[in-house]
């Protein structure tokens, strides 16, 4: 996979997972999935903060340590979105694996027709599932 594909990844595989709270309960990753929502959202207007306050402060001698912080913080977002992209792409542990088997058997049961990875799933099928399981 090529770092712009992993990038992409990571976010379509931010923007899958539901915002629900109980999930944070279960999951470990959800926690992570909830800092990079308020990085990514957050951190450009940060950065502009950062980068402007020495202008307002009449400190211009800490204008290139400003703008050296202020890109440190505006490439947050894209570290984020590396960071769940590796996440996204890594297989599910043997027991969130059977889990996962029973949500899709479950889905199917009911009358859905998921077309989800069995053999060997990611945990960007895990998100799938839980996007699809919360949706309806």
């Amino acid at each position: 996979m090529s770092l712009l594909q992993i990038i992409l990844l990571g976010r379509k595989y931010l923007t899958l997972w539901p915002e629900r709270a109980e999930l944070m309960q279960f999951f470990s990753e959800y926690h992570a999935i909830s800092i990079s929502r308020f990085v990514c959202r957050y951190s450009l207007h940060f950065a502009v903060l950062v980068l402007a306050l020495p202008f307002v402060a009449n400190a211009t001698d800490y204008v290139s340590q400003s703008i050296a912080s202020s890109i440190f913080i505006a490439s947050m977002p894209v570290q984020a979105y590396i960071l769940l992209g590796v996440q996204a792409d890594k297989f599910l542990p043997p027991g969130l694996a059977t889990w996962y088997k029973e949500g899709v058997a479950r889905i199917n049961e009911q009358g859905g027709d998921v077309k989800l990875s069995v053999h060997k799933p990611k945990y960007f099928d895990l998100v799938t599932l839980l996007n699809l399981s919360y949706k309806g």
